[in-house]
């Protein structure tokens, strides 16, 4: 039979409200008193119902993690990574995280049912999301943590990547090699951490001395997956004679530049080196192996959950921006540029 807490109570010979206080961490109760309450949890194997504690914390329990359809579609597990890191450090505040995903086309009659129901105490909003359902959600004032994605005139906390620092370690990397044509593939360039890595990309260059040609840049706003990747360097294989490496804004498409070329009879990376962006498992595994800049996904998921519980208590300000270090990593997919 399950034990209640008035079998804590009856156990550790103190009143009810006294075993509510040491399970909610409230305080005001001696040390000797608490070690006699957790001592007859542990015995009864006493697990508090969610919907009474929130009568007494007047929280749910529970954190929001919306992405778009989109995003949890995509082959490429990045933003699961994310989401994983979120899940195992919610363990360690007794947290649940409940998962939804939403069109790119929000509609506030199709709110995720968390919201209608105010089930949650925060949101994590993860990738590319329509500024709506961050007004919506702000409007309900629950804190929000945005995940890879920025709004930089609102006072939303966020978690970013450091696309600058991760887009010149690749550029300053293949210019060791001895390459100086450059061409750039990217996708979903409304993200503004695509835009950053475009834009880091080009200046990198120029502070290098160098430029690239208009016919070597081949970008898609929507799409940033494998399929676009591959599409990409199809439009840029034509110009095949003025670049001898290509940046991949992601890993997913590198992949696709890889299989593009292959597949035109070119060599990765005796013809073309290709890097990426991220770090995923697909980048590993490729042959050859992809030369990227690693993102910490899981710490990135850990770091937005534990922002969220200093929100809520009131140790974090709201607006709070973190930029998570990147690395390179050197693989098999670049090499010095042809002769």
């Amino acid at each position: 039979m399950t034990a209640t807490i008035r079998d804590v109570a009856r156990l550790a010979g103190v009143a009810v409200s006294t075993v509510s206080l040491v399970v909610n961490n409230k305080g005001r109760v001696s040390k000797k008193t608490e070690a006699k309450v957790k001592q007859a949890v542990e015995q009864l194997d006493y697990h508090p119902q969610r919907s009474a504690r929130g009568l007494v914390t007047q929280r749910s329990g529970n954190f929001g993690f919306i992405l778009s359809t989109d995003h949890f579609s995509q082959a490429e597990p990045f933003y699961t990574k994310i989401f994983l890191g979120t899940e195992f450090e919610a363990r360690s505040f007794d947290y649940y995280i409940l998962l939804t995903t939403i069109d790119k086309h929000f509609n506030a009659d199709r709110a995720p049912r968390f919201l209608l129901e105010r089930n949650v105490d925060g949101v994590i909003l993860v990738g590319t999301v329509p500024h709506k359902i961050v007004d919506y959600i702000a409007m309900r004032d629950l804190p929000i943590v945005l995940v890879d994605y920025d709004l930089p005139d609102t006072k939303h906390s966020a978690v970013l990547i450091d696309n600058v620092g991760g887009i010149r370690a690749i550029v300053h990397h293949l210019i060791k090699l001895g390459h100086c044509r450059f061409a750039f593939i990217g996708g979903d360039m409304k993200h503004p951490g695509m835009s950053q890595r475009f834009n880091a990309f080009q200046q990198t260059l120029a502070d290098a001395g160098l430029c690239v040609d208009n016919d070597c840049v081949a970008a898609e706003e929507e799409m940033s997956g494998i399929e676009t990747g591959y599409t990409l360097m199809q439009k840029l294989l034509p110009h095949h004679n003025k670049f001898t490496a290509v940046v991949a804004a992601n890993d997913a498409m590198a992949v696709g530049a890889v299989r593009a070329c292959q597949g035109n009879g070119f060599h990765v990376p005796n013809d073309f080196s290709i890097t990426g962006f991220d770090d995923v498992e697909s980048a590993q595994n490729l042959h050859p192996a992809l030369t990227t800049v690693h993102v910490p996904k899981e710490k990135m998921g850990a770091i937005a959950l534990r922002q969220l519980v200093d929100m809520i208590k009131n140790t974090a300000e709201y607006g709070t921006k973190i930029t998570i270090p990147v690395r390179l990593i050197i693989r098999e997919s670049s090499n010095q540029p042809r002769s």
